[in-house]
């Protein structure tokens, strides 16, 4: 029996205020065999049911590498090009497949690499298993060559870190790695491993994977009480209206909401996060909320009488100013994380537990209804949105094309089935707003870092996750000169991934804020780009620049049905902003057309 000591930092639990006494792991039946730290990590990914780990060697993991040289068949590694990449990658990998993504890195400024992506996955909730080599123990607290006490800046953005020093440690601490990672509320953990730690031999007892830590309760307890009360609200209401997120995709609840969402007759919006979670084509999916949502759903955040928000975080991006939101509506709020309810948006009735679980008591419970006239209203702003908005983005008159007109072609294209991976800034939300989602998982952004620069090795990561699906990665011209260095790994590895660049020779999004809010005082936004094309070229990948729209279908044709990585250049307008809008400091309602 082997045991070990656990005092580490775990986000919004008691565990992590206490030092835990030994805790014992079952081993496996198998006889024992002496092997080293680095033999036993890899072991337990393995039978973690990892198979694709995305990384960067350096001295301090050394060990590891050299292990890993005798399990290629069973772990493919994908050799990025900077730490940065591997760590989008992996969550591109999770985000897809629904699995646990795994990167490694080495000490010192290989583990700060990786801090970016921590805290992008960490806001995501996206479940990641980090391993990063460090020094010798001897050495620690000594300033040697390539330390940081990784520990201490990560514990911000993880969901759980620990340091081993010890081989034998490794087994129990690789196994509550990734439960915590992946159950309850998913999030990023990172485990730092010295390196006479992955060098040492010991007795390897078999390795079993964790599924309970004393004092850790991953998802709370379902109250009875309070799915009867939110059933009250919902059967009396006259203008309910649901706001759903990505806990519905991350609990695998996509069939139980739908249920839920037929039953009730209820209009459904979604967060930039919750795309996909039902199709965009549902009749009861009235479209995006948020900075850059729908018109209707944010007009009428402000009229319904009960708000039912469904795994999701009431982000400021969607609420706008707290003060002024959904005032008149009794809020019900379902979420497995304690932590969100109340945080920013007082709730009536807390429906805490895995939306799985609560979603069908919810449904027994509540009336099978319609809301005719309340959807009308939805209808009717979208109508206004379309003639002011969508129809001059998706249809212009203009010489220059849109970044909403490259989507709907792509749209006809793809028939929403395509698997979109966004950057950050106009493009993001001009690809949100109109792409089509049928299915889940098939939204790839960074949503509440907003990190430029994700895009490109999220993608990758995206079409090792789901290798069948076309993978389509929509970019700026800022944002993808951020990590362009991954076009090797693309190279190297044959990734067929297609890269669409909506060039507008500006940081698009900061020029539109300086544009309505500064003046037209175009401050450090405007960006000479290289040749994207012979860029591509250089890495041995197809592609072509266009700038007509004549050319537009043809072309993209051409990009998804080549066999092999793609990249095409978009030249489009360089000064079009992206509506509606809510401004900063405004109520949802005071959303502007123009």
């Amino acid at each position: 029996m082997i045991t070990f000591r656990w005092a580490k930092k775990l986000n919004n639990m008691e565990v992590a205020q206490q030092s835990i006494s030994e805790i014992a792991v079952q081993s496996a039946e198998s006889p024992a065999k002496e092997i080293s730290g680095s033999a036993a990590l890899l072991e337990a990914l393995i039978i973690e049911g990892v198979s694709t780990i995305f990384g960067y060697p350096g001295g301090a993991i050394m060990p590891i590498y050299d292990a890993l040289y005798d399990y290629n068949e069973q772990l493919k590694h994908v050799l990025v090009r900077h730490e940065q990449g591997g760590i989008h990658a992996a969550q591109g990998y999770a985000r897809t497949s629904g699995k646990v993504g795994v990167v490694f890195a080495t000490s010192g400024p290989g583990a700060t690499n990786l801090v970016t992506g921590l805290a992008d996955a960490q806001i995501d909730s996206t479940p990641l298993v980090c391993i990063t080599g460090q020094v010798f123990a001897h050495l620690l607290g000594t300033d040697a060559f390539q330390e940081t006490d990784v520990i201490n800046i990560t514990t911000p953005v993880t969901k759980w870190n620990y340091q081993v020093t010890d081989a034998t440690e490794l087994p129990e601490v690789i196994a509550k790695a990734f439960y915590i990672a992946r159950s309850g509320r998913p999030g990023p953990v990172l485990i730092d491993i010295t390196k006479n730690a992955q060098i040492q031999k010991f007795k390897f007892k078999g390795y079993t994977p964790c599924n309970h830590i004393r004092s850790y309760r991953p998802k709370p307890i379902v109250r009875p009480q309070f799915i009867q009360q939110a059933a009250e609200l919902i059967n009396a209401a006259k203008k309910p209206f649901i706001l759903f997120g990505q806990g519905v995709i991350l609990g695998k609840a996509e069939k139980e909401f739908a249920a839920f969402v037929e039953k009730s007759g209820i209009p459904a919006a979604w967060t930039v996060l919750g795309a996909g979670a039902i199709p965009t084509s549902h009749p009861l999916n009235v479209g995006m909320l948020g900075m850059h949502g729908n018109y209707g759903p944010n007009v009428l955040t402000n009229s319904c009488d009960v708000l039912i928000a469904i795994g999701m975080r009431f982000d400021d991006r969607v609420t706008g100013r707290l003060d002024k939101y959904a005032k008149q509506a009794k809020v019900i709020h379902l979420d497995i994380d304690p932590a969100e309810i109340d945080k920013n948006v007082k709730t009536t009735v807390p429906v805490w537990g895995d939306c799985k679980e609560t979603l069908p008591l919810l449904t027994a419970a509540i009336e099978e209804k319609t809301h005719p006239e309340w959807l009308q209203l939805f209808n009717d702003y979208t109508r206004q949105e379309i003639e002011q908005v969508i129809e001059p983005e998706l249809n212009p008159t203009t010489d220059e094309m849109t970044m909403g007109e490259v989507i709907k072609q792509l749209n006809e294209i793809t028939k929403g089935e395509a698997i979109i991976v966004t950057d950050v800034g106009q493009h993001q939300m001009v690809a949100c707003r109109y792409a089509q989602f049928n299915n889940t998982r098939s939204n790839v952004t960074s949503g509440g870092l907003g990190t430029m620069g994700f895009a490109l090795p999220a993608a990758i990561g995206a079409k090792f996750g789901t290798p069948e699906k076309d993978v389509v990665a929509i970019i700026g011209d800022g944002g993808f000169q951020m990590t362009l260095q991954e076009l090797g790994t693309v190279m190297q590895e044959n990734t067929n991934i297609k890269i669409i660049i909506l060039n507008n020779r500006f940081l698009g999004m900061v020029r539109q804020w300086q544009e309505l809010f500064n003046e037209r005082r175009y401050s450090f936004v405007e960006m000479k780009s290289p040749d994207f094309v012979q860029l591509a070229a250089a890495y041995g990948i197809a592609g072509k620049s266009i700038s007509d729209r004549k050319d537009l279908p043809s072309t993209l044709e051409e990009m998804l049905a080549h066999k092999g990585a793609y990249l095409l250049e978009v030249i489009v307008t360089r000064e079009n902003n992206v509506f509606p809008m809510v401004p900063q400091g405004c109520s949802v309602s005071e959303i502007r057309l123009k």
